[in-house]
């Protein structure tokens, strides 16, 4: 079962056309969080805009379990991306290195924290279960391989795979502009 559009809107969450989201999902500052055409979440996938907000353009599909945590800087899914399930974005995350306190309960000056955007560029996939830490930016048509944590940035059209990741090949960016293309001219037309 789905949410209705009117549903979303009295959310707070601006929204394009044609949003598959199912009812599980939650919404954390939902007023910062913005959705494009043909948007699908499914179920028990979560979504918490911090105040940069998180931006989903349009033909983004977000895979069951999938965790977006934004408190640390802004998120940016662009067009066509999309999450395999049980993938967690992470804007903050602790470092655990130098003996510093960690997790929420404990004041700020205890700890120390990495805060950073993350960002996907357009045709970015992300394989099951993969981590993506703060600060990373995945350059246009990349791909993440499953079970993988990435921190650092993924260049365009590279093939990511491994803890930490590391290159392993390269998409056909020609074959993806060709493809999308078609599909804008055509079925994918937005009124």
């Amino acid at each position: 079962m789905n949410y209705t559009l009117t549903e979303i809107e009295n959310l707070g969450i601006r929204v394009g056309l044609n949003p598959r989201i199912h009812k599980s999902v939650l919404f954390f500052n939902p007023e910062k969080i913005i959705l494009g055409h043909h948007v699908r979440i499914d179920c028990f996938s979560m979504l918490s805009a911090g105040d940069e907000g998180i931006t989903i353009g349009r033909n983004v599909h977000i895979a069951v379990s999938s965790y977006i945590f934004g408190a640390g800087g802004r998120v940016v899914l662009s067009d066509f991306s999309g999450l395999s399930a049980r993938v967690t974005l992470f804007t903050a995350t602790d470092d655990y290195s130098e003996g510093y306190l960690t997790n929420p309960t404990v004041p700020e000056r205890y700890k120390k924290v990495k805060r950073g955007s993350i960002i996907l560029e357009p045709h970015v996939d992300i394989g099951a279960a993969s981590v993506i830490l703060p600060g990373v930016t995945l350059g246009r048509g990349s791909s993440v391989g499953a079970m993988s944590l990435v921190h650092q940035n993924v260049g365009e059209y590279e093939v990511v795979f491994g803890i930490p990741s590391r290159v392993i090949g390269r998409r056909d960016s020609n074959k993806l502009q060709q493809l999308e293309k078609a599909y804008l001219e055509g079925e994918g037309r937005v009124g």
